[in-house]
Protein backbone atom coordinates (compact mmCIF):
# COMPACT_ATOMS: atom_id res chain seq x y z
CA UNK A 1 0.00 0.00 0.00
CA UNK A 2 1.02 3.36 -0.42
CA UNK A 3 0.91 5.89 1.97
CA UNK A 4 -1.35 9.22 1.12
CA UNK A 5 1.27 11.60 1.03
CA UNK A 6 2.76 9.81 -1.92
CA UNK A 7 -0.50 10.66 -3.79
CA UNK A 8 -0.84 14.00 -3.22
CA UNK A 9 0.70 16.40 -6.32
CA UNK A 10 4.15 17.43 -5.24
CA UNK A 11 3.21 21.28 -6.33
CA UNK A 12 -0.28 21.72 -4.32
CA UNK A 13 1.69 22.83 -1.26
CA UNK A 14 3.73 25.43 -3.59
CA UNK A 15 0.36 26.72 -5.79
CA UNK A 16 -1.15 27.06 -1.75
CA UNK A 17 1.79 28.27 -0.42
CA UNK A 18 1.61 31.01 -3.42
CA UNK A 19 -2.02 31.47 -3.05
CA UNK A 20 -1.66 32.58 0.87
CA UNK A 21 0.79 35.24 -0.14
CA UNK A 22 -1.70 36.40 -2.54
CA UNK A 23 -4.58 36.44 -0.71
CA UNK A 24 -2.66 38.09 2.04
CA UNK A 25 -0.98 40.83 -0.52
CA UNK A 26 -4.82 41.33 -1.53
CA UNK A 27 -6.61 42.12 2.31
CA UNK A 28 -3.17 44.30 3.16
CA UNK A 29 -3.60 46.38 0.04
CA UNK A 30 -7.88 46.58 0.98
CA UNK A 31 -6.93 47.64 4.02
CA UNK A 32 -4.74 50.19 3.29
CA UNK A 33 -7.19 52.04 0.92
CA UNK A 34 -9.37 51.72 3.52
CA UNK A 35 -6.90 53.56 5.84
CA UNK A 36 -5.94 56.14 3.43
CA UNK A 37 -9.42 57.22 2.44
CA UNK A 38 -10.40 57.58 6.23
CA UNK A 39 -7.60 59.87 6.70
CA UNK A 40 -8.74 61.78 3.57
CA UNK A 41 -12.28 62.03 4.40
CA UNK A 42 -11.36 63.08 7.96
CA UNK A 43 -9.86 66.35 6.61
CA UNK A 44 -12.73 67.13 4.42
CA UNK A 45 -15.24 69.47 5.99
CA UNK A 46 -18.62 68.61 4.22
CA UNK A 47 -21.73 71.57 3.96
CA UNK A 48 -24.83 69.75 3.63
CA UNK A 49 -27.36 71.67 0.99
CA UNK A 50 -30.63 71.70 0.99
CA UNK A 51 -32.90 71.05 -1.89
CA UNK A 52 -32.30 74.58 -3.14
CA UNK A 53 -28.64 73.90 -3.25
CA UNK A 54 -28.33 76.50 0.07
CA UNK A 55 -26.11 75.41 3.05
CA UNK A 56 -27.90 74.03 5.96
CA UNK A 57 -27.26 75.17 9.34
CA UNK A 58 -25.58 72.29 11.78
CA UNK A 59 -28.04 72.09 14.33
CA UNK A 60 -28.46 68.90 16.16
CA UNK A 61 -31.66 66.90 15.66
CA UNK A 62 -34.83 66.55 17.78
CA UNK A 63 -36.32 63.40 18.30
CA UNK A 64 -38.85 63.81 16.10
CA UNK A 65 -36.00 64.50 12.98
CA UNK A 66 -36.34 67.98 12.98
CA UNK A 67 -34.23 70.48 13.22
CA UNK A 68 -34.18 72.65 16.53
Amino acid sequence: MTSATSLENPGAKKNGTALAYVLIFASALFIGILIVCYLITRQSHPIMLDEHGKPVASAPLNFTGNRS
